[in-house]
Parts: C-alpha cells; sequence; structure tokens
C-alpha cells in the first residue's frame, strides 16, 4: 500500500505481520532484531519520539544516538548526520522516521534521503523505518512513501513499521503492520516464520475490526480515492494552520524568525520554546504543550489561533 512498484518488485521477498498499532510493530521490530541480528546497536535520531527509547530498551538492544535536529535553525543538521552514520560501527541498526518527524516537524528532502541512504549502505546498516504519519505530513501517501521507496530501490534490506492509527482514524483500535524486506522469497518465508513465534506470546492474534476497515479503504477503488482526498484534506488543514500562526505571529508585532513554523511539516512543531516559556503559557495561560517546546498543530484552529499568536508575543 505504500507503494505500487515496491509492492510489485518485492511481494515475493517481503513478509508482513498485523501488529498493534506502530508502537507494537516497533516492539516486534525490536525482538527480532535482539534475536537474530549480528548486532545489538541501534541508533536514534536526536531527539526521536519518546517512546522509542523505552520501546527498543526493552526489547534488550543497546541504544546510541546520531545527530538529527540543529538548534540554530530549527531545521536538519545534515552535515553532522552524515559525518554520525558514517562512524557508525558496521552493521548497526539505523531508526529513521519516514515523514512528519516526531517530534520536530523535521524531514529530509528528496535529495537529502538520496545523500542518507548512500551513506548508510557504506556503514552495511540495516535500517528500520518508522512511518506513523504517512500522508499527513505533504498531503500525498505516496510523496510521504519516499524514504521507503528509494531504500528499497537502493538495494537495503529494511524493516518497517506502519501505523494507521492518524491516517485512517482508528487510533482507539491499534491497527499496523511490521513488515521486512528480506533477500529473497526463501528467507522471506523463513522471516514469516519467525514472527509468527515473536507475536505469539506477545498478542497471540491481533483484532479484526480496523484491520478489515483498512483493507476495505485500500482494496476498494472508490473508498481509496476517497481517503486519498480526506488525507490530503487533513495535511492541507494543519499545513493553513501553520501558515496562520506564522501570519498571526507577524501581525502581533513579532521580530522573531517564525520561518521554522511553515519549514516543518506534520503534526508536530518544535516551537523553540524554552521551559520557562512552555511553563508559563500552561500555567498562566491553558496552552499545553511539552517542555521542550513541541507543540501539536493538529490542535491549532482557526477559533483559536490568534489567541495562541498573541499569547507566544507575551
Amino acid at each position: 500500500w505504500y507503494q505500487r512498484r515496491v509492492r510489485e518488485a518485492v511481494v515475493s521477498t517481503q513478509s508482513t505481520g498485523q501488529s498493534i498499532s506502530g508502537t507494537g510493530g516497533l516492539r516486534i521490530g525490536g525482538m527480532f532484531i535482539n534475536k537474530f541480528h549480528g548486532s545489538k546497536q541501534l541508533y536514534l535520531p536526536a531527539p526521536s519520539w519518546g517512546n522509542h527509547t523505552p520501546i527498543f530498551r526493552e526489547s534488550g538492544l543497546e541504544l546510541k544516538s546520531y545527530t538529527y535536529y540543529k538548534k540554530d535553525t530549527k531545521g536538519l543538521d545534515l552535515e553532522n548526520m552524515l559525518s554520525d552514520i558514517g562512524n557508525i560501527e558496521e552493521g548497526a541498526t539505523i531508526l529513521l522516521h519516514a515523514c512528519a518527524h516526531n517530534p520536530t516537524g523535521v524531514d529530509p528532502t528528496n535529495e537529502q534521503w538520496d545523500a542518507i541512504s548512500e551513506a548508510i549502505k557504506k556503514r552495511n546498516l540495516l535500517v528500520f523505518i518508522d512511518m506513523a504519519y504517512q500522508g499527513f505530513a505533504s498531503g500525498s501517501v505516496e510523496q510521504d512513501a519516499y524514504a521507503v521507496r528509494k531504500f528499497i530501490d537502493d538495494g537495503h534490506k529494511i524493516l518497517l513499521s506502519q501505523s494507521f492509527a492518524k491516517n485512517m482514524g482508528v487510533y482507539g483500535q491499534r491497527c499496523g503492520a511490521f513488515s521486512i524486506v528480506a533477500e529473497d522469497a526463501e528467507s522471506a518465508a523463513a522471516v514469516e516464520s519467525q514472527l509468527k513465534i515473536l507475536i505469539r506470546p506477545l498478542y497471540s492474534s491481533p483484532a479484526l475490526n480496523a484491520a478489515r476497515l483498512v483493507t476495505t479503504v485500500l482494496t476498494d477503488e472508490e473508498l481509496h480515492k476517497q481517503w486519498l482526498i480526506d488525507v490530503k484534506g487533513m495535511a492541507d488543514r494543519i499545513i493553513s494552520m501553520r501558515e496562520a500562526l506564522k501570519a498571526g505571529l507577524a501581525r502581533e508585532g513579532s521580530v522573531h524568525n517564525w520561518d521554522h513554523l511553515t519549514n516543518q511539516i506534520g503534526m508536530f512543531c518544535f516551537t523553540g520554546m524554552n521551559p520557562e516559556q512552555v511553563g508559563r503559557l500552561t500555567n498562566e495561560f491553558s496552552v499545553y504543550l511539552t517542555k521542550d517546546g513541541r507543540i501539536s498543530i493538529a490542535g491549532v484552529s482557526s477559533k483559536n489561533v490568534d489567541y495562541l499568536a498573541r499569547l507566544c508575543i507575551k
């Protein structure tokens, strides 16, 4: 579903199991690496989703990090990222966010993804892609899958955790998928067998309701078309709120550079606010964001965006 061309090319070498949303897929992948991969080292971007650390630590992996976010520019630190990747021990695993990086909202461009893939290939790293927000970054599920397509086209044997919670509106139903692209069909069959053994003591078998809904939407031509329109509508609304907040800050007289509001992408934004500023917004004005300055743009609406802009100036 994430890419028709890859589906046709690698279907015989791909093993997929239904997971309990993206979190479950990550845990399955962590356990698989622990049990079957030569290296137990896993590198996370700095920063990364807060739950990545406990998920992979509880999977028995040795966690390390690589440079990702540049605080000064509130953007991608590609130079130091590539440098760090070049120093990772061969055979280790590197985790990447496919799109709408959480928590920063900073995504590589297609050209930057190309360079990242090349650097990882040189170090012979195992690639683990977390795709929790497909469609909610650019509004196109195809564009948001660029990294997945690129890494497979470049010959990487990837692990992929997918969540349908946000883009299908089934957050409370916990529907996802975990996939491994293997060397050949024989290896894929062996991998699938081991995935079943790992999953059995975790949750035995997943719930059917959301999975049937997702399958129906993805396989019914008319429903699929409507879903693509709906996903783009959600992404466009989030993008419009970024633009409205930036414009509101300018109207309020802010002289600060807020370009990162619209340069970043997806549901979340690293505002650049410090813990003291966050505390004041929360305690005095009931605006809630994490202490590192991350705010959910999805929670911003046409009714509260001007109010938020005024408070940010204060």
